[in-house]
C-alpha cells in the first residue's frame, strides 16, 4: 500500500512539473519576441547616409577565469523535452505494472485472510466439539459411577433377599413341624370321633354300625391312557379335536395348570340363556347376565362358545381344586365358587333354566393326559324343589361311557339332606352333593385329588365310573345344557 502511495505521489509532481515546464517556456517565448523585434533592423537604404555611434563601456575588472564557449550558447535547463515524457511514461508504465502486481499480491492477500477466517471458524467449531466431547465424556463417567452404585445395592438387595429366603426356610421347616403336630392332633381326634360313632351307634341299640356304601370297580372299561395324540371327542362319527375349542387350556410343561379363561360381564343383555346371547350375536366366552322367563332373579353365568358351534350355559366346573364343593343344602340351593373359575350354579337357577324349554346335557371330562372325552344326554331338567330337584335325563351318547344313568329319577343329596337310595347318606362318604343313587357311579362334586390315582378309605374324589374307575379322579369337569336343535 505505501508503494502504491508512493507511485501516485510521483505521478501528481510529474504532472506538476510538466505543467510549470510548459508554462515556463510559454514566457520564455514571450519575452524573446520583442528583443526579437527590436533587433530586428529595417533594410539599410543604400541612398541613406550612415551614421556612426561611440558606446562607452565602463571599466570592469575580471576577477575569475574568462572561458570561451566554442559550442555556443548553454541549453534551457527548465526545457522539457520529449524524451524527458517518455522517460516519464515509460517509468508510469512501470509503476502502472507494479500497482497492478500489488493489486494480485492484495487480492491473493485477501483470499488468504478469508481462509484464515473459515480456519479460525472451524478451530472454533472444533473446540465446541472437544467441549460436548469432554462433557459426555464426563456424564459416562458418572453414569457409570452411578451403575455402580446400583450394582452395589443390587448386591445388597440380593444379599438381603438371600437372608429372607433363609429365614423364610428356617420358618418353613417350623410350620412343617407345626403341621405334622396338627396332623397328628387331627388323627387322634379323627380315632376319637370314630370311637365315639362307634359308643354312640352301641348305646343306640343298634348292635353293628352301617355299612360302607359298595366301591365302584377299580378297573372300568375305559382306562385312562398317556397319550397326547389321541385327545379327541368322537361325536356322531365325526372328529370334535381339542382344537375346536377356542378357550381349550393348554398343559403347561411345568406341571402347571393353567387359570380357566377369564371373561368379563357384558353392558348387554339380560338373557334367558347362553343360547340367546349366541344368537345375539356373542361369540366370546365369558360371563352374561342372564333372566329365566319364570323368574324376576337377576344371575351370572359362563357362556361357553368355543365348543360344539357354542351357545353352553356352563352349570358347574371344576379345575384347580380352589372350592370346596362338601356345602349343605341351601349352599348347593344357591351357589356359590367363582363365575369364571370352579362354580356351582345353584339348583334353583338351574331349575328356572331348564323349565324355560327342552334342554340336552354335555358333560366334558378331562384327565390328568389331558386326554378329553364327554357324555351327552339327549334331554335334561329338573323338578321342583319340593320334589328334591330330582334329575330327569335322556338317552345317552359320547366316548366317555355312560356313568350318569343309574342317578336318573333321584333327587339331590346333601350333607344335611340325606334322600339317597342309600341306608346312610353318600354325601358324607363321598364328600359332596350330588343326585346319589346307591351312591352311585359318578361323584363330580367329589374331593379335587391332585395326580389322577388317589388314596382313601371311600371313594370320595371326583370320578366317573366308566373313564377312570373309583380311585380316579379327574383333572377337570364340566357341565354344561343347551337347547335342543
Amino acid at each position: 500500500m505505501q508503494g502504491l502511495v508512493w507511485s501516485l505521489c510521483v505521478l501528481l509532481c510529474l504532472s506538476l512539473w510538466e505543467e510549470s515546464s510548459c508554462r515556463s517556456s510559454r514566457e520564455t517565448q514571450r519575452t524573446k519576441e520583442p528583443f526579437l523585434k527590436r533587433s530586428k533592423r529595417a533594410p539599410t537604404d543604400p541612398n541613406a547616409k550612415q551614421c556612426s555611434y561611440t558606446f562607452l563601456v565602463p571599466e570592469q575588472r575580471i576577477t575569475g577565469p574568462i572561458c570561451a564557449s566554442t559550442t555556443g550558447p548553454e541549453p534551457d535547463k527548465d526545457r522539457v523535452t520529449r524524451m524527458d515524457i517518455a522517460d516519464v511514461r515509460e517509468v508510469l508504465n512501470k509503476q502502472r505494472r507494479e500497482i497492478e502486481t500489488l493489486q494480485l499480491v492484495v487480492d491473493v492477500d485477501g483470499n488468504l485472510v478469508n481462509e484464515m477466517k473459515l480456519l479460525r471458524k472451524e478451530s472454533r467449531n472444533m473446540n465446541s466439539r472437544v467441549t460436548q466431547l469432554y462433557m459426555q465424556l464426563l456424564h459416562e463417567i458418572i453414569r457409570k459411577r452411578d451403575n455402580s452404585l446400583e450394582l452395589a445395592q443390587l448386591e445388597n438387595r440380593v444379599l438381603n433377599v438371600t437372608s429372607e429366603m433363609m429365614r423364610l426356610a428356617s420358618r418353613y421347616k417350623d410350620l412343617e413341624a407345626r403341621f405334622a403336630t396338627i396332623a397328628g392332633v387331627v388323627n387322634n381326634q379323627s380315632v376319637l370321633i370314630t370311637a365315639l360313632e362307634e359308643q354312640c351307634l352301641r348305646s343306640l341299640g343298634q348292635g353293628e354300625r352301617a355299612q360302607a356304601p359298595p366301591l365302584v370297580r377299580a378297573v372300568p372299561q375305559n382306562i385312562p391312557v398317556d397319550n397326547r395324540f389321541t385327545n379327541e371327542i368322537q361325536r356322531n362319527s365325526r372328529a370334535f379335536t381339542r382344537g375346536s375349542r377356542k378357550n381349550s387350556p393348554t398343559v403347561s410343561p411345568f406341571g402347571i395348570d393353567p387359570p380357566p379363561p377369564q371373561g368379563t360381564l357384558t353392558s348387554d343383555g339380560p338373557f334367558k340363556d347362553c343360547y340367546e346371547v349366541r344368537q345375539a350375536g356373542h361369540t366370546t366366552s365369558g360371563m352374561y347376565l342372564l333372566k329365566t322367563d319364570n323368574s324376576d332373579r337377576l344371575f351370572q353365568a359362563w357362556c361357553e362358545h368355543g365348543l360344539d358351534n357354542g351357545g353352553w350355559t356352563v352349570l358347574q366346573r371344576r379345575r384347580g381344586g380352589a372350592i370346596n364343593f362338601f356345602r349343605n343344602w341351601d349352599t348347593y340351593k344357591a351357589s356359590f365358587g367363582n363365575i369364571d373359575g370352579e362354580h356351582w350354579l345353584g339348583l334353583e337357577n338351574i331349575y328356572n333354566l331348564s323349565k324355560q324349554g327342552d334342554y340336552k346335557l354335555m358333560i366334558e371330562l378331562e384327565d390328568w393326559a389331558g386326554k378329553k372325552v364327554y357324555a351327552e344326554y339327549s334331554s335334561f331338567h329338573l323338578e321342583s324343589e319340593n320334589q328334591g330337584y330330582r334329575l330327569r335325563l335322556g338317552t345317552y351318547q359320547g366316548n366317555a361311557g355312560d356313568s350318569l344313568s343309574s342317578n336318573n329319577g333321584k333327587q339331590f343329596t346333601t350333607l344335611d339332606r340325606d334322600r339317597d337310595a342309600f341306608s346312610g347318606n353318600c354325601a358324607h362318604f363321598h364328600r359332596g352333593g350330588w343326585w346319589y343313587n346307591d351312591c352311585g357311579q359318578t361323584n363330580l362334586n367329589g374331593v379335587f385329588h391332585s395326580g389322577g390315582v388317589y388314596r382313601s378309605k371311600f371313594q370320595d374324589g371326583i370320578f366317573w365310573a366308566d373313564y377312570g374307575g373309583g380311585f380316579y379322579s379327574l383333572k377337570s369337569v364340566l357341565l354344561m345344557i343347551r337347547p335342543i336343535d
